[in-house]
């Protein structure tokens, strides 16, 4: 973002304005020095509820900030909102991340672990989840898949995003890249484009089992399945667990395509 960060010391209070990269903080042994987390912080679960709510992902609560004297705020483009963002650069070393795809999070990882001088541990998350990658058998033939991020209105992933970078590596070929990163649908676009798999994610619209009614009706044809939104979606450590994940839906979807 053409914003440089430069820390005299390795950060001892640090705030995270982002869940993936808050749970990326924990499993890289900064417990103690993370102050402050959004309300949409929810891993690691037994350990995120003692610290301190700074409010949500876009709409942040200054004095509670102001009062936990960060030296450190870590946040990402997407996820975050531009003013507020330049409100704490005004005040705080804010260092932000900008993900698109795979080796964009391994990077963010790297310099994370770089910023806060837990190296080690941020190479051996990256190691493992680009082994992870590596060893992952996509779908073959590829299959026509539309992933659903909400309803009323109908959202779906686009293309130029992290989970269109990640439903590529699986095999699943977007039938909505075309179009913008998180575009509205209308029932008519969902037939005309006739997709053979539907994913209806778990986040940040909580879909459920009894959702895939309503997209068979559209769909008829179509294989419909709700999956967990944060391993198609979080670009921290939690890709450690995104790879065996992806393989079983490969593997169901190829069985019913």
């Amino acid at each position: 973002m053409g914003h440089q960060v430069t820390l005299q010391h390795l950060p001892q209070r640090i705030i995270s304005l982002v869940p993936s990269q808050t749970e990326l903080l924990f499993d890289l042994g900064l417990a103690d020095r993370i102050v402050g987390v959004t309300k949409f912080c929810i891993h690691p679960k037994e350990q995120v509820k003692y610290k301190t709510i700074i409010g949500g992902t876009k709409n942040f609560k200054f004095d509670v900030i102001d009062h936990l004297r960060p030296d450190l705020i870590i946040g990402n483009k997407e996820e975050n909102y531009k003013v507020g963002i330049e409100q704490l650069k005004a005040k705080y070393k804010v260092w932000m991340s900008d993900i698109y795809t795979l080796e964009d999070s391994l990077e963010m990882l790297l310099q994370i672990g770089s910023l806060t001088g837990t190296e080690p541990k941020a190479q051996e998350i990256a190691q493992t989840i680009k082994s992870g990658f590596e060893n992952l058998q996509p779908a073959q033939p590829t299959i026509k898949t539309a992933y659903f991020i909400w309803r009323k209105p109908y959202m779906a992933v686009g293309g130029n995003n992290f989970i269109y970078h990640i439903l590529q590596q699986s095999g699943f070929e977007n039938v909505f890249a075309d179009l913008e990163r998180y575009p509205e649908l209308t029932p008519e676009q969902l037939q005309q484009a006739n997709p053979q798999l539907i994913l209806l994610s778990s986040e940040p619209y909580p879909f459920k089992g009894k959702h895939i009614a309503e997209f068979q009706e559209l769909c008829p044809n179509a294989t419909i399945k709700v999956v967990d939104g944060e391993l198609f979606s979080w670009y921290g450590s939690r890709l450690t667990k995104s790879p065996a994940y992806l393989q079983s839906v490969i593997e169901e979807a190829m069985r019913n395509s």
